[in-house]
């Protein structure tokens, strides 16, 4: 089943010199863009990511240091990864918890804003994780019966992806052909930042889900402690989060003076 869209989406993967957020760096891209009318456009870039690439990594990847040390950085590509994917929707494999936290670190980095508004996302593994419970070696087998060779490349697991959410589309009636549902149906829960430090409770409300205020309101805690803001702002706390949390605070501010 071919995707019903209403404006591009772009399924991506990236390959990183770790897990940590904050921290580690993207050492391959791979972007598929797919328009409304079935047309496809993809592209595929390896980057230095300024730092040494941990021998785990590169085990997983088989990106090594000496295959990316002449390549271009990630602020050297920021404008034209930041303009392939203007107007679109995002998709990817664990990309809700992982890929767009970490594209959006490294955007900010480069000095790039970058947010959710006007786009959803539609994390694939979370839908084969509600159905199935497994992998995306093991999701490409099942829904596509195919192996998945050269699994952990970018590229290889981008187009995978692609073809696992049509397949899941044909497989199960109850998910619609809509990118705003499978955002939904895709989506644990709903965070204000990517990482999940700040999320949404019941209320709509902004609240903190760590450390001492864990469960309480971000702006009763910044009411409360005028320290605590100045702590995460200095700390090893993700780009955007520190971002969503600026904005919340010049928002209560904002409605002071009004």
């Amino acid at each position: 089943m071919e995707l019903n869209l209403k404006k591009p989406i772009i399924f991506f993967d990236l390959e990183t010199t770790g897990i940590n957020i904050a921290k580690d760096r993207i050492v391959e891209i791979s972007i598929l863009k797919v328009f409304p009318n079935g047309n496809k456009e993809s592209k595929t870039w390896l980057v230095n990511p300024e730092m040494k690439i941990p021998k785990e990594a590169s085990d997983i990847h088989g990106i090594t240091n000496e295959r990316v040390v002449t390549e271009p950085t990630f602020k050297e590509l920021a404008s034209q990864v930041s303009d392939l994917i203007k107007g679109c929707d995002l998709a990817g494999f664990n990309s809700n918890r992982f890929d767009i936290p970490l594209l959006a670190e490294e955007m900010l980095r480069a000095e790039i804003d970058f947010d959710m508004k006007n786009r959803v996302a539609v994390d694939v593994q979370v839908i084969f994780h509600k159905k199935e419970q497994r992998t995306l070696s093991a999701a490409y087998k099942f829904y596509c019966d195919k192996n998945l060779d050269n699994a952990h490349s970018a590229e290889a697991d981008t187009n995978a992806t692609y073809e696992i959410l049509k397949a899941q589309l044909d497989t199960y009636e109850d998910l619609e052909n809509d990118i705003k549902f499978l955002n939904e149906y895709s989506t644990h829960s709903k965070r204000a930042d990517f990482a999940g430090f700040i999320m949404f409770d019941e209320d709509e409300d902004e609240i903190f889900t760590f450390g001492k205020y864990k469960g309480k309101k971000v702006l009763e805690v910044l009411e409360k402690d005028k320290g605590y803001f100045s702590w995460i702002q200095n700390a090893d706390f993700p780009l955007y989060t520190k971002k969503v949390l600026t904005a919340i605070k010049l928002r209560s501010f904002n409605n002071k003076l009004g």
